[in-house]
């Protein structure tokens, strides 16, 4: 039965048969042949290598049939065995190619257009408080503003987004209702008609093409209903790099600027930049956020201009798969700020506390430090423990769970193992006499466990436990001109000699081995591509 764990699906097929998901017919035939050889019953004598034979044969064969068959592998590929085994998501069985081509083309187009359907509202929702007022006895609250807008796809090409918003400062509000019509003219164009009511009452169009693969072009024309007059704005974008863009703002109405800026993103990193120009003010601006890990990041910002200057730092974490809590500290000439966000979805909520008009050195200075060490405080010695003991919880939980399962996995494995064994033993002998690639240990499972063996050399009984020793089936992996390599995108729970120890948890492989004499140590994820050797592995 193929895991559930987060990664791409529907791999163990290929990993039985050690073979690329690109793999073409013929190569899965070669693979299907060498495998067969080493587990034919008919090899064996005794009973019990018999009856294990037999078994892994069994897997070999299912897996050649499924795979050699392009109907059924392309219901694999998509369904996994379930598909396979039940037909369900199919509907009818079908025996033609280009009857399950047409039926998946069907079911993928059906799902495209569930998708289009689907309403994507977004919202926002700003209180502004105030310390000094609340002192004064004015209340606390210096103001709010709520914006909302629902964003649905009527068909392929036409998307409509209608929103509105709200704002109240001290006595005096005001608000406004939008819609845009977006049509899709091809698949490097479309155009934009929008209409505003309220605050800000106009009608404008708006079309952007692709000009090339690396730049857009954006040009749109805007009236007041107010007044009559008329904005033009144009904005080119081209891509400067895999990870940067930059872009061109030119507007021409009432309040004329031109602008330009720049954005990164990377793994671990975005930062933006912009600096404006305009007929009534100038200003540049900046942020530079780095992810810590999955869940928490920094973020350091600063605007400068004819009309502000503010410098802001902070951070942030995610608390679950949909929602972020930010906390910021924001200092300029406006005064001296604390400002909290929730992020949920497409949904935000943001409360920017004034803390001060004026500019304390020393409070200024206390009112950033004090929050920040109560935070690290409160994360060392409350959040950190606490999430520390619910994850054992859930870990010893979920170990409970599939007890039985694993057993039987780590039984299937080292069965599987004992056959393997007479061969990986003379490749090993083999490369040890050619001087060539020698697998020393390898080791499967929990990622934990192996950071702790890497970089202390043990690790606990529990973890410990949720590891398995698959020295063995890598050794007979090793090919006659010494090398070993495991494909990208395959879980390696699937390959013969391997189990699941851990399900539902982050595992990895670690190795270690020698070639012409060298030391050699490496550690992947579960589903990257593994070749050595390699230079760069050498201790």
């Amino acid at each position: 039965m193929e895991d559930k764990d987060d990664g791409p699906p529907n791999r163990e097929l290929y990993a039985l048969l050690h073979i690329s998901p690109d793999a073409s017919t013929e190569d899965i035939r070669k693979a299907y042949r060498q495998w067969a050889q080493v587990y034919h019953p008919d090899k064996y004598q005794d009973p019990q290598m018999k009856e294990i034979a037999t078994q892994n044969f069994q897997r070999i064969c299912e897996a050649y049939e499924i795979l050699s068959d392009e109907n059924k592998r392309q219901i694999y590929d998509i369904y996994g065995m379930e598909g396979v085994t039940s037909g369900l998501e199919l509907g009818p069985k079908l025996n033609k190619v280009e009857e399950i081509k047409e039926e998946l083309e069907r079911l993928r187009r059906s799902k495209e257009l569930e998708k289009l359907a689907h309403l994507r509202p977004t919202g926002s929702i700003l209180a502004n408080l105030s310390l000094p007022q609340f002192l004064e006895g004015d209340g606390i609250i210096r103001g709010m503003a709520m914006a909302s807008e629902v964003q649905s796809q009527l068909s392929k090409r036409i998307a409509i987004a209608i929103g509105g918003n709200l704002a109240v400062t001290g006595n005096s509000g005001g608000g406004a209702a939008s819609i845009v019509l977006r049509h899709q003219i091809a698949s490097d164009a479309s155009i934009e008609y929008m209409a505003s009511a309220g605050l800000r009452s106009l009608i404008g169009v708006q079309t952007s093409r692709n000009l090339s693969p690396h730049s857009n072009a954006t040009l749109g024309l805007a009236m007041s209903l107010k007044d009559g007059s008329i904005n033009l704005s144009n904005v080119w974008t081209r891509q400067l790099s895999p990870t940067s863009n930059g872009n061109i703002h030119f507007l021409l109405g009432t309040e004329s600027s031109i602008s330009v800026g720049w954005q990164r993103k990377e793994e671990k990193s975005s930062a933006a930049g912009e600096i404006k120009f305009g007929t009534s003010s100038f200003g540049a601006s900046a942020h530079y956020t780095h992810r810590f890990s999955a869940k928490s990041h920094g973020r350091i910002a600063g605007r400068v201009g004819s009309n502000a200057l503010e410098l802001e730092i902070g951070g942030g974490r995610r608390i679950s798969n949909f929602s972020t809590v930010r906390m910021l500290y924001s200092i300029g000439i406006q005064g001296i700020f604390w400002k909290f966000e929730l992020h949920r979805g497409g949904q935000k909520l943001i409360v920017p506390i004034l803390l001060s008009r004026y500019i304390n050195p020393i409070f200024a200075a206390g009112a950033f430090i004090v929050p920040t060490s109560l935070y690290f405080t409160l994360k060392k010695f409350v959040v950190k423990p606490y999430y520390l003991k619910r994850e054992k919880q859930k870990a010893k939980e979920n170990m409970e769970r599939t007890s039985v399962q694993v057993k039987e996995a780590r039984a299937a494995a080292e069965k599987a193992q004992q056959l393997l064994q007479n061969v990986a033993n003379r490749k090993k002998n083999k490369q040890v006499e050619l001087g060539g690639l020698v697998i020393r240990k390898a080791l499967y499972g929990n990622a934990k466990a192996l950071k702790k063996l890497e970089e202390f050399g043990e690790t606990s009984d529990d973890l410990a436990s949720q590891v398995l020793d698959v020295t063995i089936p890598l050794n007979f992996l090793v090919n006659d001109l010494g090398q070993l390599k495991l494909h990208k995108g395959v879980k390696k729970s699937g390959i013969m000699g391997f189990c699941d120890p851990c399900p539902r948890e982050p595992k990895k492989l670690l190795v270690e081995y020698t070639y012409r004499g060298q030391n050699y140590q490496v550690i992947v994820d579960d589903y990257d591509e593994l070749l050595i050797p390699q230079e760069a592995h050498r201790l």
